[in-house]
């Protein structure tokens, strides 16, 4: 005995109102058609529902019975619906990443995106390469919706971040440097170095590269401004000075005439996936929660390290 969830809907509508003109100006439909609809619902159910006379509307028995169950069905055919709905904008959704720099460590990115994607099947993720001059990688502007980035952010207290990554400072140079007979460098050895900075728009992070944050209050002598890391090689190379970069960030810089060594002496830098705090959207904490097993089976299958410990502050 199949009935339709528009006939279910009258039902209700008229039960609760007990009066067919207010239930179809509800319904928004006319009230010749709601009292047609109900009277072939009846004839279909074999059961009176409603008494009618010039004075009122009431629920028979029959009726009473069955507005509890209309009222359950109804209700999860509206959750029903509004998960559909989702699940339909999810088709077709486009999440962007951005990033200043490739995070591809250890196969970061495709075990994230996979395990995304099985989770969110149909979203489209596009990945944003954004420059040196905004330290966000887009998530200031909204143009990315998560971004890898490298700590320290400017307006931290906007985003929420996992740290993936915790890598030695190293310093890049010419192959023709006094430098390149140590292994090893400390901080004073690059005390009268020109350096290659990011843009001044890159605030906190752009005196982090400088190592600033290991000598406060002190200058860096600039060599030159760089964007990307074909700038960055270009100036190397060309001898504008050294410049400092994460360890798994190296072989973008080390194509030939560039090689690097490590600062022993200065803290590490930190990758981290960020967000902006009050972005709830369900495919950004999707993605952030995808990151989230990859580190934990990252760190189950390597072991503890305190380096790449992760730091949440969303």
């Amino acid at each position: 005995m199949d009935v339709h969830g528009r006939d279910l809907r009258y039902f209700v509508a008229v039960a609760e109102e007990l009066h067919f003109t207010h239930a179809a100006e509800r319904l928004f439909v006319s009230q010749p058609a709601l009292s047609k609809q109900i009277r072939l619902l009846e004839k279909h159910l074999g059961a009176a529902l409603f008494t009618r006379d010039r004075r009122a509307v009431r629920l028979t028995p029959a009726g009473e019975a069955l507005l509890p169950h209309a009222r359950r069905v109804l209700e999860a055919w509206d959750e029903a619906s509004a998960v559909l709905e989702a699940a339909k904008a999810a088709q077709g959704a486009r999440l962007i990443i951005g990033m200043s720099t490739s995070p591809g460590r250890g196969g970061m990115l495709p075990a994230i995106r996979s395990r995304f994607t099985s989770a969110h099947p149909g979203t489209r993720l596009d990945l944003r390469q954004v420059g040196w001059e905004d330290p966000t990688a887009g998530l200031a502007d909204g143009s990315s919706d998560v971004a890898f980035v490298w700590l320290p952010l400017p307006d931290d207290d906007r985003y929420g971040r996992i740290v993936m990554a915790s890598e030695p400072r190293h310093v890049a140079f010419p192959d023709r440097h006094p430098l390149v007979g140590k292994q090893e460098v400390v901080l004073a050895d690059l005390v009268d170095e020109p350096l290659l900075a990011l843009p001044e728009t890159a605030g906190p992070l752009r005196d982090f590269w400088l190592g600033l944050d290991a000598r406060p209050g002190e200058t860096a002598k600039i060599g030159a401004v760089v964007n990307n890391p074909d700038e960055t090689y270009e100036a190397l190379v060309d001898g504008r000075g050294v410049c400092l970069v994460a360890a798994g960030n190296a072989p973008l810089l080390t194509r030939g005439d560039v090689v690097t060594r490590p600062v022993v002496d200065l803290a590490p830098c930190q990758l981290a996936l960020a967000w902006r705090s009050e972005d709830s959207r369900p495919l950004v904490r999707g993605y952030v929660r995808a990151a989230r097993v990859f580190l934990s089976r990252t760190r189950a299958a390597t072991g503890p390290d305190d380096r790449a410990e992760a730091a949440d502050a969303g």
